[in-house]
């Protein structure tokens, strides 16, 4: 598939970060309009190199990372996508190209010359932005890649973030005051005396946050009237009839088109039913609901999805390539995607136990709606699927519970 296309040159050395001040200068008008207070925890005497590791919910968490950091010298971990048509500055600055959810070694690395530099690499573990302002899954592989890299491990957790322009609705929401922790998790002794299963579940437990529950607690008051638009991506079941797919919004509404349930957004971010019990006034709990309806569809062996597909291919930094037409199942087996490349059709399996969790985007860049990108250490492949009976947010959930089960099974009952 795309044989004759270069693809984007993971093997080259990540540049030693440039044009730091520009970058802090360039920062500050959205750190000063939001408010930004950053609280740096047991910090003292810590200087590069380190680890730092930063949830992910909007762009603005570059901003307070670039706060954070200066004036030390980071080299950002970035998704293919974000290096089109700017490679030039994205490797100017520091940044290594990452195609998500793959086991890349280059990438171990590319992070080790970082710290041997006696630099800060910058990783974003979550790989994608939160869905509802909670917590993503993380890699089970952190606490190894911590231990090898024999740096101090640094968390930065932002809050706010979600809520300001959430990843289903991104225009600025103007939130006052956001928040974001700097914390030395382990110094370097403590890693050492830690196992890696250790080292990844302190990890985990640093990442714990809820955004929805820190605007509710901070009395963060949203009045953007359109705050519930596309919030219908993320909570696509009726929790009233149990219908999916046919969930709708507008302005601060959120609307079930089969029943005709109707629910309000307030500015504290809560959900209110207009007439009857509200389901979930908190929108991660609907979001863990849905969870929990997948993985019960996943035990039971009844989860899949088969349907037609248009697929574009990112192999560089070039931009996007159209492949026309395709195929997906996705289902106990994992993804299959079929198709036609250069005249000549081509099959991308991505089993089930070597995929933790999958990036989905909605109306991604206006194209042809919402997908879900497929990586290979070669090639990444946006999928959309066709008509309105999917959700990628399922897609999301689903490949989450499968390798989940698969483990599970594979492991046996834990002792």
């Amino acid at each position: 598939m795309l044989e004759q296309v270069p693809r984007f040159d993971m093997t080259r050395p990540p540049a030693r970060q440039h044009l730091r001040l520009l970058m802090r200068l360039l920062c500050a008008p959205s750190l000063i309009a939001h408010r930004n207070r950053l609280e740096k925890v047991g910090m003292e005497g810590v200087r590069p190199p380190y680890l730092l590791l930063c949830n992910h919910n909007s762009f603005m968490d570059f901003t307070v990372a670039i706060k954070a950091t200066f004036p030390h010298r980071t080299n950002f971990v970035v998704a293919i996508d974000g290096f089109i048509k700017r490679e030039w500055l994205l490797r100017l600055i520091g940044c290594i190209c990452k195609r998500k959810f793959t086991q890349d070694l280059m990438l171990v690395r590319q992070l080790r010359r970082v710290v041997q530099r006696g630099d800060i690499p910058v990783i974003y573990p979550e790989a994608r932005y939160s869905l509802c302002g909670t917590t993503a899954v993380l890699p089970e592989s952190l606490g190894k890649l911590a231990k090898l890299l024999d740096v101090p491990v640094v968390t930065l957790i932002c809050h706010g973030h979600h809520v300001n322009s959430p990843f289903w609705n991104l225009p600025d929401h103007k939130l006052k005051g956001t928040e974001a922790e700097m914390t030395c998790l382990l110094t370097v002794e403590q890693l050492r005396s830690m196992s890696h299963e250790q080292v990844t579940s302190a990890i985990e437990k640093a990442f714990v946050y809820d955004d929805f529950a820190w605007q509710k607690a901070a009395g963060k008051v949203i009045s953007y009237p359109r705050r519930a638009e596309g919030l219908h991506k993320v909570l696509y079941q009726c929790p009233y009839c149990g219908t999916e797919y046919r969930m709708t919004s507008e302005k601060d509404r959120l609307r079930c088109a089969s029943c005709g349930k109707t629910w309000r957004m307030t500015e504290l971010g809560e959900l209110q039913a207009e007439e009857g019990e509200t389901e979930f006034t908190h929108i991660p709990d609907w979001y863990e609901w849905e969870r929990a309806n997948v993985r019960r569809e996943v035990e039971e062996g009844t989860y899949r999805f088969e349907g037609d597909v248009r697929i574009d291919a990112l192999p560089n930094a070039r931009g996007y390539i159209d492949l026309g037409a395709g195929r997906l199942i996705h289902d106990a087996e994992g993804f299959t995607l079929t198709g036609r490349s250069d005249g000549e059709e081509f099959t991308v399996s991505i089993p089930v136990p070597v995929l933790y969790s999958v990036h989905i985007e909605y109306d991604y860049l206006g194209k042809y709606g919402d997908c879900v990108d497929l990586n290979t250490l070669r090639d990444t492949l946006y999928v959309y699927p066709a008509g309105s009976d999917f959700s990628v947010t399922k897609f999301a959930l689903a490949t989450e519970e499968m390798y989940q089960h698969y483990w599970r099974q594979k492991r046996g009952p834990a002792e």
